[in-house]
C-alpha cells in the first residue's frame, strides 16, 4: 500500500488547487453559467455520473446517514438530503464548502452537515452509505483500495466511488503530463487505474472480505471520463 505520507501529500495538493487556483473556475463549471465547449463536456459528464451514483441510492432515505466524501459544491449532498437523508458533506477546500453551503436550499440546510477536512477521518462517524464522486481520481489502485477499506469500517450498507479508468487516451495524457515540468497552476494529475487491477486488490484486501462489487458503470464523453464502482455488504 502507498504510505500515509503519500496520501497526505496528494491531499495537500488537492486542497491548494481547489481552494485557490481553481476555485472560481470550479464555481462556474458547477453552475448554470455558460462555459466553453470543453468545459461543457466536463459539466455534462459530471451530471451523468452524479445521476448514476444517485441512481444507486434509495429514492427515499429518511432515517439514513450518507457521507458525501469530497462533496465539492454540494450537488449530490443536496439531492440526497432532498430524499430525506442526513448528510455529512466533507471536502478539503474551505472555499468549495462555503460555496456548497450557500447553494443549499434553506429547507434542506439542517439535513446537511458541511465539513472541511479529510474524508477518511473516523471522527466523521458511521454511515449507511458513502459516495465519493471523482474525489479518488488522483490516486492509484492501491490508494483507492486502502481508502475503501478505511471507509468500510464505518459503513453499513454500500459504498459508491469513482476512479479514472485506464484508457489509451488517458494513459497517453498521463504519460505526457509527467514529462512536463511542474507548473504552479497546473491541476493535480489524474491517475489512470485498470479496472481488473482494482478488482484484484479489493478481492485481496482482508478488510473488504465482507464486501462485494455489485455494479460498475463508465461515463465518457468529450473531455470527461470516469468509472463508478459500487460495493455492498454481503
Amino acid at each position: 500500500m502507498t504510505s500515509q505520507s503519500t496520501y497526505l501529500r496528494k491531499r495537500e495538493e488537492l486542497t491548494t488547487y481547489f481552494d485557490k487556483t481553481a476555485a472560481a473556475a470550479w464555481s462556474r463549471l458547477t453552475s448554470d453559467a455558460p462555459v466553453s465547449g470543453i468545459r461543457a463536456t466536463v459539466r455534462a459528464g459530471r451530471d451523468n455520473m452524479r445521476a448514476t451514483l444517485l441512481g444507486w441510492l434509495p429514492p427515499a432515505m429518511h432515517g439514513m446517514r450518507l457521507l458525501d466524501a469530497g462533496s465539492g459544491t454540494g450537488a449530490l449532498a443536496i439531492e440526497a438530503a432532498a430524499r430525506g437523508a442526513t448528510v455529512t458533506a466533507v471536502d478539503v477546500s474551505p472555499t468549495l464548502v462555503d460555496l456548497a453551503s450557500g447553494r443549499t436550499p434553506g429547507e434542506l440546510a439542517e439535513r446537511i452537515d458541511y465539513r472541511v477536512g479529510d474524508m477518511l477521518d473516523p471522527a466523521l462517524g458511521r454511515f449507511d452509505y458513502v459516495v465519493a464522486m471523482d474525489s479518488m481520481i488522483h490516486y492509484d489502485a492501491a490508494d483507492i483500495t486502502n481508502m475503501l477499506a478505511t471507509l468500510a469500517e464505518r459503513t453499513k450498507r454500500m459504498m459508491a466511488v469513482t476512479f479514472a479508468p485506464r484508457t489509451p487516451a488517458l494513459a497517453v495524457m498521463h504519460a505526457v503530463g509527467r514529462m512536463i515540468p511542474h507548473r504552479e497552476h497546473r491541476a493535480p494529475a489524474i491517475q489512470p487505474v485498470g479496472e481488473q487491477r482494482l478488482r484484484t486488490l479489493i478481492d485481496r484486501e482482508p478488510r473488504l472480505d465482507a464486501w462485494s462489487i455489485s455494479a460498475t458503470e463508465r461515463v465518457s464523453g468529450g473531455f470527461y471520463t470516469s468509472q463508478a464502482i459500487r460495493l455492498e455488504r454481503r
